[in-house]
């Protein structure tokens, strides 16, 4: 496929954001997919840079202007002993979506949110079959679905 990817990742905690990012890669890759990559601190940046992206009319990219077709969110969120776990897991994933559905943006979302550590590693591990790789997956298999929709071969 001939595509041009964003990968935006959340890297509050540096291994599982190692894995789902490496998993991510492989995946891109093993479809021939270009990618750039963007660090943010954590889960809640990630939408503010898509909408900033949109905003400044890189993302996605139309016949006429435009860099990425779609996005990989990745981050993990693990839950803690406060209600803060539930903020930035709702809204994280909330305004993801937001940017996604109002700008017709195609995103996979790898944004992790588990109870321990060791959940998210489980998850995270894996290369191109952990949930990197299934956050790349699901963002190509958008664009290609708008593609078709948009009467473009995929």
């Amino acid at each position: 496929m001939r595509a041009r990817v964003l990968i935006v990742e959340g890297r509050f905690y540096d291994e599982i954001s190692d894995e789902l990012v490496n998993g991510a890669i492989a995946a891109l890759q093993a479809q021939g997919v270009a990618h750039d990559r963007i660090t943010v601190p954590g889960a809640l940046e990630i939408p503010q840079v898509l909408a900033h992206a949109v905003a400044s009319g890189l993302l996605p990219r139309r016949a006429d202007n435009g860099k990425w077709d779609g996005a990989v969110a990745l981050g993990c969120v693990i839950r803690g002993e406060t209600s803060h776990y539930d903020i930035v897991c709702n809204n994280a994933n909330h305004w993801l979506m937001q940017v996604a559905i109002k700008h017709a943006v195609p995103v996979g979302n790898g944004i992790l949110t588990v109870d321990t550590e060791l959940q998210a590693l489980a998850r995270a591990r894996g290369g191109a079959n952990g949930k990197g790789g299934d956050a790349a997956r699901a963002c190509l298999r958008v664009i290609e679905l708008q593609r078709a929709f948009e009467g473009q071969s995929a």
